[in-house]
């Protein structure tokens, strides 16, 4: 009886200790993904929500930022399993030509990313070419960011294309949202450098001024790239992120809770908390 008792426990044990390493070995399979993202407040939003979504289902993220080359670079060597942070096909368009035919493009997250010159909804000028007719509003002053970013140029152009009588005012971004933000508290004109999805059109209501002459350019969309091979490796991640699109109502929300000082865990987590029906969705449940 007692030989009995210690092969029913033997087999027990050798049946438990099975199911462990099936267990984990199915977990190891798929519990490890590597997110590569860019520096910039909406590509650190976004990366932080779908690595929250992702542990939901029982995975361990880590998540890494680099610069856009290396990020590029990382997906071709298969050193990252997926980003968030694609902007194309204009902004990262260089890197696309070198890469694309190395990564897989999932699909758009976000679609409608543009950038250009941006007033307070209460301003009644709607386009650029209306800006000389109104200068003595606006004391002839366009507020811009940091001098070496791409927009300050588009707007230098625009300046030249349309024979704007402004001038450029070079500051940074946190310079150009706290002149955007005195302006709209005493309700004055104002034109800024501005560019979407950014908090500021979270935080107020603002309008870009048409460019009849295309100077900005056309919008970007915001996509998901994948490394070679990451539908077949991790099949479940990879249909999450067939599914996994917001709009700029929901990014602009989580960049706004960071910018009022919530840590980029701390906004996701309260996003996602907000939004069940999205998540589920992205989730397929």
């Amino acid at each position: 009886m007692l030989i009995l008792v210690l092969m029913v426990t033997l087999f027990a044990a050798g049946c438990a200790e099975q199911g462990d390493a099936n267990e984990d070995g199915a977990a190891s399979e798929k519990q490890e993904v590597t997110v590569g993202y860019v520096l910039w407040d909406g590509e650190i939003a976004s990366t932080n929500v779908i690595q929250q979504v992702l542990e939901m289902k029982g995975y361990d993220v880590e998540i890494i930022a680099v610069d856009a080359g290396a990020l590029y670079q990382g997906l071709s060597q298969g050193d990252f399993d997926f980003t968030t942070s694609a902007w194309l096909p204009i902004t990262q368009e260089n890197y696309w030509n070198q890469y694309g035919d190395q990564v897989v493009n999932v699909r758009h997250n976000l679609e409608g990313c543009q950038l250009g010159l941006a007033v307070p909804t209460y301003v009644e000028v709607n386009s650029i070419d209306e800006l000389n007719a109104n200068k003595e509003a606006f004391d002839s002053e366009i507020i811009g960011i940091d001098p070496g970013a791409g927009i300050m140029q588009n707007t230098e152009n625009a300046i030249e294309a349309y024979e704007l009588d402004y001038t450029l005012i070079s500051s940074s971004t946190a310079g150009m949202t706290a002149e955007l933000s005195r302006a709209i508290a005493d309700e004055e004109p104002i034109i800024v450098t501005l560019w979407s999805p950014h908090w500021a059109f979270g935080r107020w209501d603002l309008k870009y001024l048409d460019d009849p002459e295309g100077i900005f350019g056309q919008a970007d969309n915001v996509d998901t790239l994948a490394r070679m091979g990451l539908e077949e490796d991790m099949p479940e991640v990879y249909d999450l992120l067939t599914r996994f699109q917001w709009s700029h109502e929901d990014i602009q929300s989580v960049m706004l809770d960071m910018e009022n000082g919530m840590s980029p865990e701390e906004a996701a987590a309260k996003w996602i908390e907000n939004n069940p029906e999205k998540v589920n969705e992205w989730l397929g449940e």
